[in-house]
């Protein structure tokens, strides 16, 4: 159970940090990315990041074994 346990935290905290970092476009393109008219896109980009980490997470670190 304990190996479930790290294995879950890191999927999450891979998805969290894309997605963190998919906040990073409202400084890099701030006409595009913000939190009002381009709040949709902004969303986008951080699940798609964050998806995409996760998929690597799971290819790195695949379900452990009891």
């Amino acid at each position: 159970m304990k190996n479930w346990k790290k294995w879950l935290q890191g999927m999450i905290a891979a998805g969290i940090g894309a997605a963190a970092n998919g906040l990073a476009a409202i400084g890099v393109k701030p006409d595009v990315f913000n939190l009002q008219d381009g709040f949709g896109d902004l969303v986008k980009m951080c699940v798609v990041a964050a998806i995409v980490a996760v998929a690597a997470y799971l290819k790195k670190h695949p379900l452990p074994e009891d």
